[in-house]
């Protein structure tokens, strides 16, 4: 059983919105890939999600959750958040913007709100898997709880 001080911010927020969630944990090792994580899970990789954090031309930033098996097209994405083009943030810029680390970045808790948006695959699952805001964290939420709190829109991104 988790203690309270186990508890990462993005448990906590979920806490106070009252909004149902099961945490993971695991032993984190700096190289595991999103995939690795999904073994340790015991999970499909298919619901495992990962948070990337963007930047379109217009300088605003973006929020992508896609499965840990694919990757961003950055044309479907900036089609998505109506921009010319995004691009990745530098991994130093990541902590400041977000307050999350490489590795443990949540769309749920990020110090700003910003657009936000969830391959639509996960709309097949009844759970999903994200980031719990922490490196070894992850928390099993259904799909229309996290679109609820993170505002997001459902685009096809990958």
């Amino acid at each position: 059983m988790m203690k309270e001080n186990d508890k990462t911010n993005v448990m906590r927020v979920l806490d106070g919105r009252k909004i149902s969630y099961a945490s993971h944990m695991y032993e984190p090792d700096a190289s595991m890939s999103g995939e690795e994580i999904a073994s340790l899970l015991g999970e499909d990789a298919d619901r495992v999600f990962k948070t990337l954090v963007t930047q379109g031309k217009s300088g605003r930033y973006y929020v992508f959750v896609v499965p840990v098996r694919a990757e961003l097209d950055l044309k479907k994405a900036a089609k998505a958040a109506g921009e010319k083009a995004v691009g990745m943030i530098k991994q130093k810029e990541l902590l400041p913007l977000t307050g999350y680390v490489h590795g443990g970045c949540s769309p749920v808790g990020m110090k700003k709100r910003f657009p936000t948006f969830i391959h639509e695959t996960a709309r097949q699952y009844e759970t999903i898997f994200v980031s719990a805001g922490k490196v070894g964290y992850q928390i099993e939420i259904s799909p229309e709880d996290l679109a609820g709190i993170v505002e997001c829109r459902w685009a096809d991104i990958v």
